[in-house]
């Protein structure tokens, strides 16, 4: 059995040897297109939001209240359209439910 172990957990790729986890990198890192987004995130008011890119590795997300990702949004006021921008992680999650997730190493 090896001392060195290479897994990918929600985003985060780490690299645990002899006992001690490492922060590689984020994998959702690089912009993506509109149809190809790393997360997809919902809610019952008609609201949309496609993950293209995030900042900061989730240990990062969780320690700052600022922390923001690259999205493609709908809404009703958006009349079927997409707007592009950033939008605060803490509001995503409050108010919406993951529905897709496709990280890639």
């Amino acid at each position: 059995m090896s001392d060195s172990w290479l897994g990918v957990v929600d985003g985060l790729l780490e690299e645990e040897f002899f006992g001690e986890k490492i922060d590689m990198k984020n994998l959702c890192r690089k912009s993506r297109p509109v149809d190809d987004p790393y997360e997809v995130w919902q809610n019952g008011h008609g609201w949309t939001w496609h993950v293209l890119k995030k900042y900061q590795n989730p240990d990062n997300e969780a320690k700052n209240p600022y922390a923001r990702w690259f999205v493609a949004a709908k809404s009703p006021m958006t009349f079927g359209s997409w707007e592009y921008g950033d939008t605060y992680v803490s509001e995503i999650k409050e108010y919406g439910t993951r529905t897709d997730i496709d990280i890639d190493d």
